[in-house]
């Protein structure tokens, strides 16, 4: 491995020091970092005047490993962008639970495995994620841990019909319904009663959010499914879709969200052999 881009996220990262240890340590093993921003930071805050930050666009083209500082929302973020360049992606937990991270920010030293290429690859499954309004595609995206469907803020339910492939899997009136990969089963689906699912498993896990109907339970599907989730009755006449957390896209009555398994799998560098288990239980006892 030549090169290595580091993204820090500066809110995590208090003056970068996990990323300046970090970069030491890749540098006196021979290998060549560069830093970049995972997203675009608040105009107001101060970047340390001795770190010089590089254009990920640019820097990626090239690039063999992404690592990321912070929590798994750093992860997410950034896991589109290296696996649609193709690259594997490497997370240094400074957050909370950190399920995705490889590393905590005390096993830095182990980062020098990677310039002799000890290590493995861990292929995660994404989802593809198509919002059809008429005949006509309002949103796309790929995402790696989940599809949330929610009302929004304001306190009344949505009703929404979740078909697969085609075939009525269940109606449900609450606050929304998650599609969620089993690398998400210990995100959001986990918090709203779904179950904790090992992340190289070939399923997709609908879990309704908050359901009025006691009979709404998540259900366990093949991968190989097409789900479509489409909203049939709400007061509001909306709702909001989003994926891994980002950006919400206002749906209306009518439109149909459309999920399936993408052609692309988000690879994730392994530099610890341990059990998807132990990890689980780990982060369940740091968090009691």
């Amino acid at each position: 491995m030549k090169k290595v881009i580091m993204t820090p996220n500066p809110y995590r990262d208090k003056d970068f020091q996990t990323v300046r240890e970090a970069a030491r340590i890749l540098k006196e093993a021979g290998v060549e970092v560069k830093l970049c921003l995972p997203f675009e930071i608040d105009r107001s805050y101060d970047l340390p005047k001795d770190l010089r930050f590089y254009r990920l666009d640019r820097e990626i083209q090239d690039a063999d490993l992404i690592i990321c500082f912070g929590g798994d929302g750093t992860i997410l973020h950034m896991s589109k962008t290296a696996t649609r360049a193709g690259i594997p992606i490497l997370g240094v937990n400074i957050g909370t639970m950190g399920f995705m991270a490889e590393l905590e920010s005390t096993e830095l030293d182990q980062l020098k495995r990677l310039a002799t290429g000890d290590y493995t690859i861990d292929k995660r499954m994404m989802l593809d994620v198509t919002v059809y309004r008429d005949r006509d595609i309002i949103f796309h995206d790929i995402c790696l841990n989940d599809v949330v469907i929610t009302k929004g803020a304001v306190a009344r339910i949505i009703h929404l019909a979740v078909e697969c492939d085609g075939v009525e899997a269940m109606e449900c009136a609450g606050d929304g319904v998650i599609v969620a990969t089993p690398t998400g089963s210990t995100a959001y689906s986990l918090s709203a009663g779904g179950p904790i699912v090992e992340p190289t498993a070939k399923n997709f896990l609908i879990t309704p959010i908050c359901a009025h109907d006691v009979g709404s339970r998540c259900m366990v599907t093949s991968d190989e499914r097409t789900i479509s989730v489409k909203l049939i009755r709400n007061m509001r006449r909306n709702a909001y879709l989003s994926v891994d957390g980002g950006k919400s896209v206002r749906l209306n009555m009518g439109d149909t969200s459309v999920i399936r398994k993408s052609n692309l799998e988000t690879s994730l560098v392994r530099l610890k052999d341990r059990s998807f288990y132990d990890v689980v239980n780990q982060k369940f006892r740091e968090h009691r």
